[in-house]
């Protein structure tokens, strides 16, 4: 991670192997892949890297250059990144949803605002387009209407 220059290096996943967790490559090529953070998300990173400086001294810290570690530098068990997701969207009464699903929220969010598909699967790391249109793509029936308000109008006329 770059966050000098605002940038997300993905070239490694958390797997089990063995019973053990493991820090390994991602799956694909495509998941290999460098992204501009957002903004509030550099924010926050920058921050979390402070803490993370003031908190621990260099005996303690083991760095493994991941966004979610414990408080030692480790890797996160993936079941308490999900309980602690899950206890977050409690506290501000949010829908529970698999922390999974905000992949696929993502993918939504972004065909909404009209970003490409292509970039849409270079974002989530997709090898295929099919997947990020098939899988984490939701259609809903305000994007639906828009399309069709959008025919309507190619023909100059209105939707009923």
């Amino acid at each position: 991670m770059d966050l000098e220059h605002g940038v997300v290096r993905i070239r490694q996943q958390l797997l089990r192997a063995g019973g053990r967790l493991q820090l390994g490559p991602v799956k694909t090529n495509a998941g290999r892949r460098d992204l501009p953070l957002l903004g509030v998300a550099r924010s926050v990173l920058l921050q979390h890297a402070e803490l993370k400086v003031l908190g621990a001294t260099s005996h303690e810290w083991t760095a493994h250059d991941l966004v979610f570690t414990t408080r030692t530098g480790h890797p996160v068990e993936p079941r308490n990144l999900a309980r602690s997701f899950h206890r977050i969207t409690a506290s501000h009464d949010l829908r529970r949803i698999p922390l999974h699903s905000l992949r696929r929220t993502t993918a939504t969010l972004l065909k909404d605002l009209g970003v490409p598909p292509r970039d849409t699967m270079e974002i989530l790391g997709h090898a295929r387009i099919a997947v990020t249109m098939e899988i984490y793509t939701g259609a809903d029936d305000a994007s639906r209407r828009a399309a069709l308000s959008k025919l309507s109008a190619l023909f100059g006329t209105t939707p009923d």
